[in-house]
Formats: structure tokens, C-alpha cells, sequence
């Protein structure tokens, strides 16, 4: 892969740096961190943004609303939003990273029309069912129980750890359709309405305060059949499809963050006196190493997708296992160079302890490090499979 800048990729450099100058200044306060609704507009309202400027779904198939733009276009695009403070994708992010690029590689054309256009201009929200009680790291294991009656699926059970549920328009949801088939088989994937009838959304508090998750429970909801996603009891296929997305290419503007989350701790230890700890300068430089790779690791992994349909390939999983224990370490090291400090959620560096706390959850979320390590031993090591 050839990473120097082509005169084109400078000239979108150029113009998408200007665009961001002129925009950032207009956007109204952000909400605060509790009121969903309010984040829910903001974050729609920022994609909006991006769609009417032709940023929105930049690294999209032209034929599924996107820009069809080059890997190295879109990386151009999270750097430099990033570096310029512009609102993530927040509420979108579902949707924009995980659901749409599904249905844009598994849809079909009806189903591509329907849906991935509200997505990129800002209208509609999505919210991931998939982890159940029972079902998280072993998501073969999900119970919740789809039975065909004419031209829809009545949907009962559970699902937990939803994200963005509370405001979400839509939900990739998979369920079982065939008990009697193996584990792997006999799931589908659908896309469910979050207003339909039987359908009830409990919130979950996190350990830092918010409420980004939620229960759902599912009391015999009607789902047409022609909102499945891929042929019936196929749905691990093409979840694993929605899976390689979310450790491949979802997490690729937080490796940007990162850099910039070092660099500010680094210039504060600096003020604080902090950077006199040897031990700290070697770790801030080691942590500066390990994401520097981190992010070369994505400009391959983001190319490799590229060379094979759009879909990342099993790097993704190499990827989020070393990028949720750096970041784990990023924001201890931030603990420690804020003392005291550290301990409450209001404090200075108030933005690092929130992140503290939600790096917790990044070696179980989109799949544990146990799964990861396993993933990378069968399928890029070629190990036996464990028993």
C-alpha cells in the first residue's frame, strides 16, 4: 500500500478542512449527556450536515447512496474531523457503521432503497439486538424466537446491552427461526421497527452515570418478512458480516482520538509537573508507539476491505483486541497523572475519567478479547479449534 498523498487526496484534504472551519462554528451547544432526545437531534442534525456538504456515507458503494470515495479518502475524513473537535457519530452509529453497511452488502435492492438513504441524510436512527441474558460472547447461544405465520415473523423473547434503543427508529435484530436447526443455523437477521406493538424498552444505568443501553423485551411482534436481511436461517453468515464491521472499520476515528487524548496528557504533565516521572515519559512513549501502529494497522485493514468487496477481512479482529487494552491503558495512564483528580466525574480532566470508565467495557463489547484471541488462532494462525 502506497501511503503518499496523491495530488487529489491533498486537494479533499484541503476542501474538507475549509468546510470544517466554516461548519463547526454554527452548530448549536451540545446537550447534555442525559437528554437523549436532544442527543438524538444533535447527532441527526450533524449528519444531515455531512449529507447535504456530499460527506455522508463517504466510503459507501455509489450504488448504495454512498460516495464511493478511496480508503485513503476516508481515513483523510476521520483525521481531520477528528483533529477539528467535529461531532462523532453518536447516535448514528449503528446505522451509519454496523446496520447500513450490512444491508448494503446483503440487501437487496428494495431493501437498500428503503432504508440506507434515511440513514445517510439524517433521518432515522438504528440500535443493535443481538446479546441476550444468556447470549453474549456466545451469540450462537440467543433464544429469542421468530415463528413464521403468512408474510411476517412473530418475534418473542429478550435482548440486553442495546445500544441507543431509547431513541432508535429501527433495530438489526437477530432471532432464531428454526430451534431444531444446529447452533450456527437456524438464525435470521431482521430489521424490526422499534415502534411496532409488543415491543417494550427498559433502560440500563452505566457504571459512569448514562443511559446508552437498554433492556428490550419482545411480546409476539409482528415483523414483515421481507425485513429480513439474507435468505431465512442464514443470519449467522450475515452476521458475521455486521460483525466484521463493527471490529474492522467502527472504532477507526476513536485510534485518531486517542492520539489526540495522548498529546493533550502529555502537554499536561508537562504544566503539572508529572512529566519529571520517568516511568510515566516511558509509558506516554510507548502508548504513542503502540497507536501509531494501531492506526497503520487500519490504513491496511481499511484497504484490505477495499480489495475485497468493502467488507473487513479477520484484521479487524488483530485490531480490536490490541486497541481495547491500549486504550484501557491510555486512560489508566490518564488516572494516574491526574491523582485525585481522577476519582470524581466533575473534576478537572472530568472527559478522561468519563472515558476511563467506558474503556472498561471495550475488551467485552463487539466481541470479548477471549473471542478475539480465538478468532486470530483458527483463522489467521490456523490452530485447532479449542474444545
Amino acid at each position: 500500500m502506497d501511503l503518499t498523498p496523491t495530488e487529489e487526496e491533498r486537494e479533499f484534504r484541503a476542501r474538507l478542512r475549509a468546510w470544517l472551519a466554516r461548519t463547526l462554528p454554527e452548530l448549536p451547544a451540545r446537550p447534555e449527556p442525559a437528554d437523549w432526545p436532544g442527543r438524538r437531534a444533535y447527532d441527526l442534525g450533524w449528519q444531515r450536515r455531512l449529507y447535504e456538504a456530499g460527506y455522508a456515507g463517504l466510503h459507501w458503494p455509489v450504488d448504495a447512496g454512498g460516495q464511493g470515495a478511496t480508503p485513503t479518502e476516508h481515513l483523510i475524513f476521520l483525521e481531520e474531523t477528528e483533529r477539528a473537535g467535529a461531532p462523532y457519530v453518536g447516535a448514528n452509529f449503528v446505522g451509519l457503521l454496523h446496520a447500513g453497511p450490512t444491508i448494503a452488502a446483503e440487501g437487496t435492492p428494495d431493501q437498500r432503497a428503503r432504508w440506507l438513504p434515511p440513514v445517510l441524510r439524517g433521518e432515522e436512527v438504528w440500535c443493535q439486538g443481538f446479546s441476550e441474558p444468556d447470549a453474549g460472547s456466545d451469540l450462537a447461544a440467543l433464544r429469542t424466537r421468530a415463528v413464521r405465520d403468512g408474510d411476517a415473523y412473530v418475534v418473542s423473547g429478550s435482548k440486553i446491552w442495546t445500544s441507543h434503543a431509547e431513541v432508535a427508529d429501527w433495530c438489526e435484530l437477530l432471532v432464531r427461526t428454526d430451534p431444531r436447526a444446529p447452533r450456527h443455523r437456524g438464525i435470521s437477521w431482521l430489521a424490526m421497527p422499534m415502534d411496532a406493538p409488543g415491543v417494550t424498552v427498559r433502560p440500563l444505568r452505566t457504571l459512569a452515570g448514562s443511559t446508552e443501553f437498554a433492556e428490550v423485551f419482545l411480546d409476539e411482534v409482528r415483523i414483515p418478512v421481507d425485513h429480513r436481511i439474507g435468505a431465512e436461517n442464514d443470519g449467522w453468515r450475515v452476521t458475521m458480516v455486521t460483525l466484521s464491521f463493527e471490529r474492522g472499520t467502527a472504532f477507526v476515528g476513536e485510534v485518531v482520538a486517542c492520539r489526540r487524548v495522548l498529546a493533550e496528557l502529555a502537554a499536561h504533565a508537562l504544566r503539572t509537573g508529572a512529566w519529571d516521572d520517568v516511568p510515566l515519559r516511558r509509558t506516554l512513549g510507548r502508548l504513542a508507539a503502540e497507536f501509531a501502529a494501531l492506526w497503520r494497522l487500519t490504513q491496511w485493514n481499511v484497504s484490505e476491505s477495499q480489495r475485497t468487496g468493502g467488507i473487513p477481512g479477520t484484521g479487524g479482529s488483530v485490531f480490536k483486541l490490541r486497541y481495547s487494552h491500549a486504550r484501557q491503558e491510555l486512560f489508566d495512564t490518564a488516572a494516574a497523572v491526574l491523582g485525585a483528580d481522577s476519582l470524581v466525574l466533575d473534576g478537572e480532566g472530568a472527559d478522561w475519567v468519563q472515558d476511563r470508565l467506558s474503556s472498561l467495557s471495550y475488551t467485552i463489547a463487539a466481541g470479548t478479547s477471549q473471542i478475539q484471541r480465538n478468532i486470530v488462532a483458527e483463522r489467521i494462525l490456523g490452530l485447532p479449534k479449542g474444545r
